[in-house]
């Protein structure tokens, strides 16, 4: 684990509040260029524009612009707010740099480098795991499943399987 402090590091709140003192024209702007397949492996990705004024904004002219990408799930904060931590990293970047890449990264990059978040190869469902989902005979059965994908990290590919097949069993 790194050994830094999180208090020597500006929140994302604090250095748009600087930049908005600066530019009060200041103009930020966030793009879900998430697809189905991201989702599907629970990922969300995000771009965020950093316009200094309506002209640069009105011109497509951006500042900056930055990326970011974050898991469901991965890390305690992800469980509910994945989409949010991606565009508040996405914007936190994207505000560096407009601003002349000013006091390094965010307090919330580096807590992310504190967790140890790091993006990871999806998990691909195994093969046959499909006919076991589609074949449950019982509601037991098909929570042993889910609680299965869950744990392996791929129950976003197989949650609409177990929603189909939830409505199959409550009608027998």
């Amino acid at each position: 684990m790194a050994n830094f402090d999180l208090n020597n590091y500006e929140t994302v709140e604090d250095r748009h509040a600087r930049a908005l003192e600066q530019y009060p024209d200041l103009r930020c702007v966030i793009h879900n260029h998430t697809t189905p397949n991201d989702r599907a492996q629970g990922m969300w990705v995000v771009e965020a524009q950093v316009f200094l004024n309506s002209e640069d904004q009105a011109l497509d002219l951006p500042k900056a612009v930055e990326w970011a990408f974050e898991v469901d799930g991965v890390g305690m904060a992800n469980k509910t707010s994945a989409l949010e931590n991606a565009c508040t990293s996405a914007l936190g970047r994207a505000l560096r740099w407009a601003l002349g890449g000013s006091k390094g990264p965010s307090r919330e990059e580096m807590a992310k480098v504190a967790r140890a978040v790091a993006p990871g190869k999806p998990v691909e469902m195994p093969e046959g795991f499909r006919e076991l989902i589609t074949g449950a005979t019982s509601m037991d059965e098909l929570k042993a499943r889910w609680d299965e994908a869950v744990k392996l990290g791929f129950h976003e590919q197989v949650k609409q399987l177990v929603d189909n097949r939830k409505k199959v069993l409550s009608n027998v």
